[in-house]
């Protein structure tokens, strides 16, 4: 995580969501064995949120009607969800993928 990602998401001031987008992919990732994990992964996903401060953003109507406009830089359902929630809610994207940096939204990493 970069000194600006790790700023943000360490200041109180900040209002911190992950989208249920990504923890939906999570234990798809999980069972995959492409994401190791020692415990279950929801109780330990409330507790870091929880403990965190960080509020889940549901995928709303909106988020998914934004899809359309947007190009096919990027093939993976989680990470375009993710784009199109951050344009739609006028909110940056924390996220290392170069990918998603050909999109419109503000990409913080």
């Amino acid at each position: 995580m970069s000194l600006r990602a790790r700023e943000i998401f360490t200041a109180r001031t900040s209002e911190l969501f992950l989208s249920v987008a990504s923890i939906w992919e999570i234990p798809i990732k999980v069972q995959l064995k492409k994401l190791p994990f020692a415990k279950p992964v929801v109780p330990f996903l409330r507790e870091q949120l929880a403990n965190n401060n960080i509020d889940v953003l549901p995928i709303v109507l909106d988020h998914v009607a934004r899809l359309e406009d947007l190009p096919v830089h990027h093939r993976d359902p989680f990470d375009r969800i993710l784009v199109a929630q951050s344009l739609e809610e006028g909110w940056p994207l924390l996220s290392a993928d170069p990918l998603l940096a050909r999109y419109p939204a503000e990409l913080i990493w």
